[in-house]
C-alpha cells in the first residue's frame, strides 16, 4: 500500500516538510488557502516565493480545497501559523473521517487561550485522536535543499510517532520519536521568544558574550515552564529544546531573531515585521508565555523583558540592563530556582 500524506500549509516549512515526504516516495498532497497562491505552484511545480529553485517531485499534488484532504489520505500534518491553527482544524472537521491522525509542525500557543496545541486538537475533534509534533532545529530551506537536519516527532501514540518517522526518515534527515509531546511544545514555542531577545541584544552590538548568556540563561526558562506543564528535562535538552533554540538565536535565517535585530537597531515593531514580510510567532508567543509565567508564578526575566519590548514598548536597551541588574544569585538549573 502506498504511504500518503496530506500536509497542510504552503508556506517554507509545509512546502519543504512537503518535498521531503515526496522525495521519500511518499505520495503527498500540499494545500495552500490561496488560490491563486496553488495555482502558481501547479503550474511551475517549484513554491518560488519561499523555496525558490527547488523542484517538487512527481510525487507532490497541490490543492487549495479542503475537501480533497479526506478522499486523500488520514494522516495530516498542520503546517499553518499558530493563529491559524485552530482555524484551520475547524474548518477540517466537516470533511474528515472518525480515524484521521493529526500531526502539526507548528510551533506555538492556542492563540485564544494560551493552552497547547495537543489541548486544541483534543477539544475540536477528541481526546482519543492520534495527534504528534514533529520539530526541533530546522530551517526550511536547508531541508527543502536536502542539507543534513535531525528532529524529533513526538506523540502519545508511539505507533503513530513510528509511521511518521517512517514517512520522513531518509540519509539526510533523521527522526527521533518521543512520547513526550508538552516537553516538545514547550520547547518548540518558547525557544522563539528567547531568539527575540538574542536578535535585540545582537541589534544593540552586545556581541557573543551576551548571546550566550541569553541562551544559557533562556534554557532555564524553557525548562521552568516546560516541567511545570508536564515536560521531561531530557527533552528540552535534546533537539526540540536546546538544539532549537541554539538555531533560532544564532542564525539570521531565523525570522525571530532578524525581527528581534531589527528592534535593537531601533526600527518599530511595525517596521521590523513589514521588512520581513512572514509570521513571526515569537511575537504571540511572547504574551502567551508571559501570560503562562504569570499564571504558575514562574520566574521567567528574558521572557518578561521582551513581553515588555513588545506590548509594554520598553526600550529594548532598558530591557537589557534590567536583566544585568537583577539581583545577585547562585546559577542553577534546577527549575524551581
Amino acid at each position: 500500500m502506498d504511504k500518503r500524506i496530506a500536509i497542510l500549509g504552503a508556506g517554507s516549512w509545509g512546502t519543504a516538510l512537503a518535498i521531503l515526504a515526496a522525495r521519500n516516495g511518499c505520495q503527498t498532497l500540499l494545500w495552500g488557502h490561496n488560490a491563486a497562491h496553488v495555482a502558481a505552484l501547479f503550474h511551475d511545480r517549484q513554491n518560488h516565493r519561499y523555496l525558490p529553485d527547488i523542484a517538487f517531485p512527481s510525487e507532490l499534488a497541490v490543492t487549495d480545497q479542503l475537501s480533497d484532504i479526506a478522499r486523500f489520505s488520514d494522516v495530516l500534518l498542520i503546517c499553518v501559523p499558530s493563529h491559524a491553527f485552530k482555524p484551520t482544524l475547524e474548518a477540517l472537521k466537516a470533511y474528515l473521517p472518525d480515524n484521521v491522525k493529526i500531526a502539526w509542525a507548528t510551533k506555538g500557543f492556542n492563540a485564544d487561550n494560551g493552552c497547547l496545541l495537543h489541548e486544541t486538537v483534543a477539544k475540536v475533534f477528541s481526546p482519543d485522536t492520534p495527534a504528534a509534533i514533529i520539530s526541533g532545529p530546522s530551517f526550511a530551506s536547508e531541508v527543502a535543499a536536502d542539507l543534513p537536519t535531525a528532529i524529533t516527532i513526538a506523540s502519545l501514540q508511539m505507533d503513530f510517532a513510528n509511521q511518521l518517522a517512517d514517512i520522513f526518515h531518509s540519509g539526510r534527515f533523521r527522526t527521533y520519536t518521543s512520547p513526550d509531546l508538552i516537553g516538545v511544545e514547550v520547547g518548540g514555542a518558547v525557544k522563539n521568544v528567547l531568539a527575540i531577545a538574542a536578535g535585540i541584544a545582537d541589534g544593540l552590538g552586545f556581541g557573543a558574550n551576551t548571546r550566550a548568556a541569553l541562551i544559557t540563561r533562556g534554557l532555564t526558562e524553557i525548562m521552568r515552564l516546560g516541567i511545570q506543564l508536564g515536560g521531561k528535562p531530557e527533552t528540552l535538552m535534546g533537539l526540540a529544546g536546546l538544539g532549537d533554540l541554539v538555531l533560532t538565536c544564532t542564525d539570521d535565517q531565523s525570522r525571530n531573531r532578524r525581527f528581534g535585530l531589527a528592534l535593537g537597531r531601533g526600527q518599530s515593531r511595525a517596521q521590523a515585521i513589514a521588512a520581513i514580510g512572514q509570521e513571526i510567532e515569537g511575537v504571540s508567543a511572547a504574551k502567551q508565555t508571559y501570560l503562562l509565567a504569570q499564571k504558575y508564578g514562574i520566574d521567567m526575566p528574558i521572557t518578561e523583558q521582551t513581553y515588555k519590548v513588545l506590548y509594554e514598548n520598553l526600550d529594548p536597551r532598558l530591557a537589557v540592563q534590567n536583566l544585568l541588574s537583577r539581583e545577585v544569585k547562585a546559577e542553577s538549573l534546577h527549575p524551581s530556582e
